[in-house]
């Protein structure tokens, strides 16, 4: 992503726990070439060094700047790509949405939540595969979705700018090859942990608690 339109600091409060907080923060996590704000670098290391992780492998979503992380449970980075996410801005779910009809979801109500997620791989009702993210409303990373070619969603993802990344209905959309080989690689049989940063200031949420990803055909959103 070009530096011209990334947020080098992407200053949002992540409130972390306090005990795991306190972890030894020697650890640096090698981004090699890849751009990252220093909160998703300071995430990233934070949890390597307090093993929030609970050796899983990891991702790490930068919704300011549009873009996913992907480690491995020691904390090497195995590739990143550009996002799409919810229209909405705001980091939590409104009540309800996930029983709405997607056409029934007002656009200001089409958000991403922020905090920390239990992901494991699964199917939607359509029998696609996706990441269970946020499992309780119908939040998952997959494949983008090109079945609406006038939301021209694979061109957003090609931009460099993130300013053009917000279409969904709160899934995360990842590139086809990138969700194939990176992330169903590296989430196949052992799940992991997805951390969704926040973009709102003040928020407190979901931070530091489990949402397991537990059924495989709860139908999810698909946008």
């Amino acid at each position: 992503m070009l530096n011209a339109h990334y947020s080098e600091a992407a200053e949002v409060p992540f409130v972390m726990e306090q005990k795991t907080a306190m972890a030894d923060r020697s650890w640096q996590i090698d981004f090699a070439s890849e751009s990252a704000s220093r909160r998703t670098r300071e995430m990233a290391d934070w949890i390597v060094n307090s093993r929030d992780n609970g050796h899983r492998p990891f991702a790490i979503v930068d919704k300011v700047n549009a873009r996913v992380y992907v480690f491995d449970v020691n904390g090497q980075l195995q590739g990143a790509a550009p996002v799409l996410l919810g229209l909405g801005r705001g980091d939590d779910v409104a009540p309800g949405v996930s029983q709405m009809r997607m056409s029934q979801i007002p656009p200001a109500q089409r958000t991403t939540p922020a905090g920390r997620f239990v992901a494991t791989l699964g199917r939607n009702s359509h029998g696609k595969d996706i990441l269970w993210v946020d499992y309780e409303n119908a939040i998952s990373m997959h494949p983008v979705v090109t079945s609406k070619p006038k939301e021209r969603r694979v061109q957003r993802l090609e931009t460099p700018s993130p300013l053009d990344n917000r279409i969904s209905y709160g899934c995360i959309n990842v590139p086809v090859k990138f969700f194939t080989n990176v992330i169903q690689r590296r989430f196949s049989g052992t799940g992991g942990v997805v951390y969704v940063l926040p973009e709102s200031y003040g928020w407190s949420g979901r931070t530091t608690s489990d949402r397991v990803s537990q059924g495989r055909w709860l139908d999810s959103m698909d946008g």
